[in-house]
């Protein structure tokens, strides 16, 4: 039996980091699907950059700038077909599951990562304009973006609260998801919202790399990991969590993200075999796949309450690494890295117009 199998068994979702024209016109995704069990797909800024950058979209980008679009709207012209086709091959998922699972998710511009009232706006057009009801459009965790989730959460719209590094920022989007759902249930509307709150992983990692004891090289993401898997048990547990689901509401699930190993040292299944856990998903790129697919072992599942992660982080932490400081950091970090990959994106499309425009 190969590990996506293993994983599906032990009850959590494969789902596939990455959209190309080309991966859905060669029938790949749904190769995924049939073969591997994948059962959903997140994509963002940088992955359609290098979309874009194969020249499968040139024909589209120039038949949208000559219908007067701008660089952002071409974008998301062409995102949205993508993601449309992506959620059709995912919907039978979808349906079977009950909206559990086969989701396709679409982020809103990295730029409005602190701006929260352009953000609802965002993500409720881009909602209306998707058409689907198995797309997740992406929110930063970011402060900004927590009144954002909220706001769309109680317009019934379906988010992926992104760009969350440990339990306190994974806390705080999950009761921005909540307060929105109950907000439905006071005002007597369908509190079955679906969500999923995106926890990145091998940034931690990277982040220690050179500054860390070579035995602490490559432990410090499955331990926050490890964590945050613990505060997300305790969260489905609690009270309000109870009682949002006696009124019909979803618990939003946790997802991994960021689970390709950086580090050629390590094993290239690191970050799948040590995050296996039941009601989770584990979002990873093609060549991620293809090696749980080789090679991968799952042998269990993680302890909601296990206490060796709480004994590695206080090794990292007598090590000189303060996890409250770093997880800000690499929020910080990871919002600049985004808007870097939407600018990026931008040029892109002006680059891949330019020769067309310069045409007599």
């Amino acid at each position: 039996m190969i590990a996506t199998q293993e994983l599906r068994d032990l009850g959590q979702s494969v789902w596939l980091d990455n959209i190309t024209r080309e991966l859905l016109e060669a029938g790949t995704i749904q190769h995924y699907i049939d073969d591997y069990g994948v059962s959903g797909l997140t994509s963002n800024p940088s992955i359609f950059e290098q979309a874009i950058a194969s020249g499968a979209y040139d024909e589209d980008i120039v038949a949208a700038a000559r219908q007067g679009l701008s660089h952002e709207e071409i974008f998301f012209h062409l995102a949205l077909d993508d993601l449309r086709r992506a959620a059709d091959l995912f919907a039978p998922i979808h349906r079977r599951t009950d909206g559990v699972d086969g989701w396709v998710s679409l982020e809103v511009s990295p730029l409005l990562a602190y701006d929260t009232a352009r953000t609802v706006a965002s993500v409720a057009d881009l909602h209306q304009r998707a058409g689907r009801a198995n797309l997740f459009v992406k929110i930063p965790g970011t402060p900004e973006g927590l009144p954002a989730i909220e706001e769309s959460v109680a317009a019934g719209i379906a988010v992926n609260v992104t760009l969350l590094f440990d339990a306190a920022q994974y806390r705080a989007a999950a009761d921005a998801y909540l307060r929105g759902v109950e907000r439905r249930i006071a005002a007597g509307l369908n509190p079955a919202v679906g969500s999923v709150a995106s926890l990145f992983i091998s940034r931690w990692d990277v982040a220690v790399a050179t500054t860390v004891p070579a035995d602490l090289r490559n432990r410090l993401g499955l331990a926050v990991g490890h964590e945050v898997y613990q505060a997300y048990r305790e969260w489905l547990a609690s009270p309000r969590v109870q009682r949002a689901l006696n009124f019909g509401g979803r618990p939003q699930r946790l997802l991994w993200a960021s689970t390709k190993t950086k580090d050629p040292a390590a094993r290239d299944t690191l970050y799948v075999e040590g995050l296996a856990a039941p009601f989770t998903i584990n979002t990873m790129p093609d060549s991620t796949l293809a090696a749980v697919v080789d090679h991968a072992t799952v042998t269990s599942a993680m302890a909601p309450d296990g206490v060796e992660h709480r004994e590695v982080l206080a090794r990292f932490a007598a090590a000189g690494v303060d996890t409250v400081e770093l997880a800000g950091r690499l929020q910080r970090e990871g919002a600049a890295a985004f808007t870097r990959s939407w600018n990026e994106l931008l040029s892109r499309i002006d680059t891949q117009l330019t020769p067309t425009q310069e045409t007599p």
